[in-house]
């Protein structure tokens, strides 16, 4: 068998790490949770998870981060002025429906949730790190008003409106009262129903 590179046993390790502290944060909460249990869970040294994150703080953030960071194909999304109206935003919508029943992104979104509600600062902190970038949503419906494809809006509100229409369905239900993910169809038909309903309201004739 080939040896595993040290970067890439690294790299295990690391992320061993942060899916055990995901578990125990989710299990215990973050106070009750310690680098010990973290590093229990993960298999690993107390000494190599410090080694990785000097603090159960610096864990927290990175988590926070990568919860971050999965959004990253929704806000790459561009407007294409050549492309129907329709058909952008079920693209659109449908990337953030993946998301959305995506287990470990749950489980991120839990665990910040969680801590977010015991610790109102942090809350506050998470919602200002969202707002210092734009949402690929929100942009896509700012280049769609300015393209003249769509009736005055607030970009922001929409889009927000747009995504509340999703979670209401696909990502409270599962994060708060631990439902299944919705099956193919239903992912499927509540995208074109948003989409329909959104553009019967806002798209220009």
């Amino acid at each position: 068998m080939e040896p595993i590179a040290p970067q890439r046993l690294t790299d295990r390790k690391r992320q061993a790490i942060v899916e055990a502290a995901v578990a125990e944060f989710r299990t215990h909460g973050f106070d009750a949770t310690s680098m010990d249990k973290i590093a229990l869970a993960a298999g690993v040294s107390k000494r190599t998870v410090y080694n990785h994150f000097p603090s159960k703080d610096d864990l927290f953030d990175h988590i926070l981060q990568e919860l971050w960071d999965s959004s990253a194909p929704l806000q790459a999304f561009r407007y294409q002025p050549n492309v129907n109206l329709r058909t952008q935003l079920v693209e659109l919508l449908g990337q953030k429906m993946a998301l959305l029943q995506d287990q470990y992104f749950l489980d991120l979104a839990r665990v910040a949730i969680a801590e977010g509600i015991l610790r109102p600062e942090r809350a506050r902190e998470m919602v200002e790190k969202l707002s210092d970038k734009e949402g690929g949503m929100t942009a896509w419906i700012r280049a769609a008003l300015a393209d003249g494809k769509l009736k005055p809006v607030d970009p922001a509100f929409a889009a927000h409106m747009l995504q509340g229409q999703l979670k209401a369905f696909a990502f409270w239900p599962q994060v708060t009262m631990g439902q299944p993910p919705l099956d193919t169809a239903s992912q499927q038909g509540l995208v074109a129903t948003t989409a329909d309903m959104f553009l019967a309201y806002y798209a220009k004739a």
